[in-house]
C-alpha cells in the first residue's frame, strides 16, 4: 500500500518507487506529477545523441560543478545521475 503524501504527489506510487529507486524526491514527484498530468514526454535527444557542445550546456542549466574539465562520457554520468 502506498503512503499518502498529500495533494502535492499526484502519483504516489509511481513516486514512491523512482525513491525507492534512488531518484531525490523533488525528481520523483516532478516525474510523478507530469505522469499524472500527461504531460511526461520521451520526445527527448539520447544524450550520447548530443554534441558536447550541447552536453555542457545542459550541465550549466543544471548545475553540475567540474563541467568544463569533463569529456563527453564523463558529462553524461554526471547528468544521469544529478538531482
Amino acid at each position: 500500500m502506498t503512503r499518502d503524501h498529500g495533494p502535492r504527489i499526484k502519483d504516489a506510487a509511481l513516486y514512491e518507487t523512482l525513491r525507492k529507486e534512488g531518484q531525490s524526491p523533488e525528481k520523483a514527484a516532478r516525474i510523478a506529477n507530469a505522469k499524472a498530468n500527461g504531460t511526461l514526454t520521451h520526445n527527448a535527444t539520447h544524450l550520447e545523441n548530443r554534441t558536447k557542445a550541447a552536453l555542457l550546456a545542459e550541465a550549466r542549466k543544471i548545475g553540475i560543478k567540474g563541467r568544463s574539465r569533463m569529456d563527453k562520457a564523463a558529462l553524461i554520468d554526471a547528468i544521469r545521475h544529478h538531482g
